[in-house]
């Protein structure tokens, strides 16, 4: 069986596996729990103590009874709706791998703290075990549902694919019954719509970054030029800051183009995967990120709490910054459209 006919079986070997890794992950955690951290487990617990090593081989552990309940009951629906908070978990553990290519930017910057590669590559696997998951979840709610379990379309909703004649039915063919659950109609307006979405929601981010570089300082009270710290930011870095360009805001450009990619006809013709890929990994990334930071915005906004950012308005946080949340989920909705609109036509059911 070659790698791509084993990928294309997924939802047969998805809980079997999702089983394998729970159990391996959480028996990494409990070993660096009495070792002292290791595996990169420290991450969890920032290398003190082994609570959080023990907490986690816990939960991995129940994960991994969860996941032989998938296979056991593959009728039980709420079994499905369960997985989807190990996947949860699972982002949780690996969050900064998703934030993992900044790495590459490290060119443009100076006096970064080295990588840690056992932990980077611990929350690659558990990046990974989010994908099993959603993988067996999915799997398991379409065999609960009784659809295919490759597409997750009931087989009533099969359109002809052979030139149709006036009745609507393929040329030598006659319909021996109504489709018992025809096709809904299709919401083409909700792409679209979530593409502008995303761009809309980090218009405040980059309109401020690019006001602060060309001198207009709205939100910042202190001294000196806001948004680039000349200890941390490479000579390139300034260079561009002091041609009123904000590499963070190009980035945020960047972000947008991908959202209109995902969403809108001209995106089609680009390659699929590479961008499913960023699209998942940018949503998994900022979604949580920035419904972090608002809430951490709107507390400082309150006077609840500090921010140790005294130079800066509580609303640049809450406003600028979180808007990542509404970036990351507008464009989860965009990544799933162009998911749905470019698959091939299911050829097992």
């Amino acid at each position: 069986m070659t790698p791509k006919t084993l990928a294309a079986a997924w939802p047969s070997w998805a809980g079997r596996a999702a089983v394998v890794w729970s159990l391996l992950y959480a028996t990494g955690a409990a070993l660096a729990a009495v070792t002292g951290p290791a595996f990169g487990y420290s991450l969890l617990g920032k290398g003190t103590g082994t609570g959080p090593e023990a907490a986690a081989a816990a939960l991995y552990g129940t994960a991994a009874v969860l996941a032989y309940a998938l296979l056991r009951r593959p009728g039980v629906r709420w079994l499905s709706t369960a997985a989807w908070a190990v996947v949860a978990l699972c982002l949780t553990s690996g969050f900064a791998a998703l934030l993992s290519p900044l790495h590459l930017l490290f060119f443009l910057s100076r006096n970064q703290p080295p990588v840690d590669w056992a932990a980077l590559a611990n929350q690659t696997v558990a990046v990974l075990g989010a994908i099993l998951w959603a993988c067996a979840a999915l799997a398991h709610r379409r065999h609960a549902l009784g659809t295919c379990p490759y597409c997750g379309r009931h087989p009533g909703d099969r359109v002809p694919t052979r030139p149709t004649g006036r009745d609507g039915w393929a040329h030598g063919t006659a319909p021996s019954a109504a489709p018992p659950h025809p096709a809904p109609a299709p919401r083409a307006d909700l792409a679209p719509r979530a593409g502008l979405v995303a761009v809309a929601a980090l218009v405040p981010y980059t309109a401020l970054k690019t006001a602060w570089a060309l001198g207009v300082t709205p939100g910042y009270t202190g001294t000196g030029r806001p948004g680039v710290d000349p200890e941390y930011t490479s000579d390139l870095g300034i260079r561009l800051y002091d041609h009123g360009v904000d590499v963070t805001a190009v980035l945020a450009l960047l972000g947008m183009t991908l959202a209109l990619a995902l969403t809108r006809p001209w995106g089609r013709r680009l390659p699929r995967l590479p961008l499913l890929a960023l699209g998942w990994a940018g949503a998994g990334a900022l979604a949580p990120f920035g419904v972090f930071l608002a809430t951490v915005g709107a507390l400082a906004w309150a006077g609840a709490v500090d921010v140790g950012m005294a130079d800066h308005a509580p609303w640049v946080v809450a406003v600028a910054y979180g808007s990542f949340s509404g970036y990351g989920l507008a464009l989860a909705r965009a990544t799933r459209a162009h998911q749905r609109a470019t698959r091939r036509p299911c050829e097992r059911c």
